[in-house]
């Protein structure tokens, strides 16, 4: 926005300079060609009116004044008798006396001007002139002046010294316009600054309040609307402030409230069957108490999910690969009393830190793990890989060697409460990709499945680096995976 405004000033200055000075400039180039054009033709009639008194004084100043303006100008005097062939005395002659301009003076008396060039002017600015001699004849009583053209002068003025000046006319403008321009940019910029300094500063708590910070407030300064705007936004952040510490105060309150009786009712149930004999009974407890697991697990994943949508943490930056292989020793005996290899491949140092609110990725490994390991077959391999996905990114994928997804159930794979039919086993709450995506979208991510190589199902979750600002991924239609 600061250089759209930038931009905008610049080009209303600009406008108004051109607007301004390229007439200006237009109008001294044609009053030095209009001066510099009369001055000429002012001399060479001069000339020719002293060149046509015939008489011996006029000749001698006019030869004088030839001389002098040759010496004292950039001109040169020429001229022609009228046959055309014959020397006026004391004019030099021309190289060329049968041009046009020459024919149009000794014919039909007329004065010619020639700048050589359409554009401005060409080399040189030449004039040319009649000559006229004066001859009494009588008519009646009276006498009468007759003219009769006796020959041409001709004035060759050169126009290097007038191009000077033009560029000067239009160079002196042009580096007066860029430096009003260079200073209208400096302007502009301070300008530009103080207006949108109320919109950075919302911006900035947009920001920080998109990352969890929900204490961030706006100064209410700038223009009335930007001030309604902040006091709208701090208003609206106060609320939501007050309704997030609601929340957690009900997550904390329902996970004591229902965690506390459901390990009481297992405590009894485990009590029952250690003093039961009948083996129907002891059936029946036992399915009692796999609903009962089955239900803490239930309630557990709700007050996590619960936790991950009240998320106030703002993200931090972590070493991922070192957060990964802690997780692998906690989720590796499991693997070996199945038989099933973990193995982590990828980048090893080069990775970017990772930007994650605090034991949101522990939360996402341990569900992905856990759904990968449930679904892999006795002596299988789940392989974990690392690597960089983008300049801004790192690609995290979970691969498992299970019976994989059709493209139905991917679609309503994050989905709660959803469950795939091709589980092993039955204990799965369907909530762990819902948590999932929602600790994984909530730090700026983006988590996806595709079909593993060689079958199998393949869990890719991007994860932002340290890159400024939040940048938010959504998951590709149809490829999600199973809640187990």
């Amino acid at each position: 926005m600061i250089r759209r405004l930038i931009l905008s000033y610049v080009a209303l200055v600009a406008v108004a300079l051109a607007a301004f000075t390229v007439p200006v400039a237009f109008t001294l180039t044609a009053q030095l060609r209009g001066d510099t054009e009369e001055s000429v033709r002012r001399e060479a009639t001069t000339m020719a009116l002293l060149l046509g008194d015939g008489d011996a004084p006029a000749r001698q100043a006019l030869a004088r004044m030839a001389r002098a303006y040759a010496d004292e100008t950039p001109g040169t005097v020429e001229g022609v008798a009228a046959d055309g062939r014959g020397e006026l005395e004391p004019l030099s002659p021309p190289a060329r006396p049968g041009d046009p301009a020459f024919d149009e003076a000794l014919r039909h008396g007329r004065t010619t001007v020639d700048w050589g060039s359409r554009l401005v002017w060409g080399p040189e600015l030449v004039v040319t002139v009649p000559v006229f001699a004066r001859q009494d004849t009588a008519v009646g009583e009276r006498g009468a002046a007759a003219e009769r053209i006796v020959g041409a002068v001709r004035v060759r003025y050169a126009t290097a010294d007038l191009t000077d000046r033009l560029w000067r006319i239009w160079g002196f403008r042009a580096i007066l316009a860029v430096g009003v321009l260079a200073v209208a940019a400096g302007l502009g910029a301070i300008v530009a600054r103080l207006l949108t300094k109320p919109l950075r500063q919302l911006n900035d708590m947009a920001s920080r309040f998109g990352d969890g910070d929900l204490t961030a407030r706006s100064p209410v300064t700038g223009p009335q609307e930007t001030q309604t705007l902040a006091r709208t936004l701090n208003q609206g952040a106060e609320r939501l402030d007050t309704l997030v510490a609601s929340q957690r105060i009900f997550v904390a309150d329902a996970s004591h409230q229902l965690r506390t009786p459901l390990t009481a009712l297992r405590l009894s149930l485990d009590n029952i069957a250690d003093g039961v004999d009948d083996e129907f009974v002891r059936e029946d407890v036992d399915q009692a108490t796999a609903e009962v697991v089955r239900m803490s697990r239930l309630v557990s994943g709700l007050l996590v999910l619960a936790r991950a949508e009240a998320k106030v943490s703002a993200p931090e930056p972590l070493a991922l690969r070192e957060l990964v292989e802690e997780r692998l020793k906690v989720w590796r005996p499991a693997a070996d009393e199945r038989g099933v290899t973990i193995v982590l491949t990828g980048e090893a140092d080069d990775l970017p830190r990772v930007l994650a609110g605090p034991g949101n990725l522990d939360q996402v490994l341990d569900n992905v793990l856990s759904n990968a390991l449930e679904v892999s077959p006795d002596r299988g391999t789940i392989t974990v890989r690392m690597e960089t996905g983008g300049p801004e990114e790192v690609v995290l994928e979970v691969l498992d060697q299970g019976p994989g997804m059709s493209a139905a159930e991917q679609a309503r794979a994050f989905d709660r409460f959803w469950r795939g039919q091709g589980l092993t086993g039955r204990s799965g709450s369907g909530l762990g990709l819902a948590i999932v995506r929602q600790l994984v979208t909530d730090d700026g991510g983006g988590v996806a499945l595709r079909d593993a190589p060689g079958g199998g199902l393949c869990v890719r979750i991007l994860l932002r680096t340290g890159a400024e600002g939040p940048r938010w991924i959504s998951p590709r239609p149809g490829a999600p995976r199973s809640g187990g």
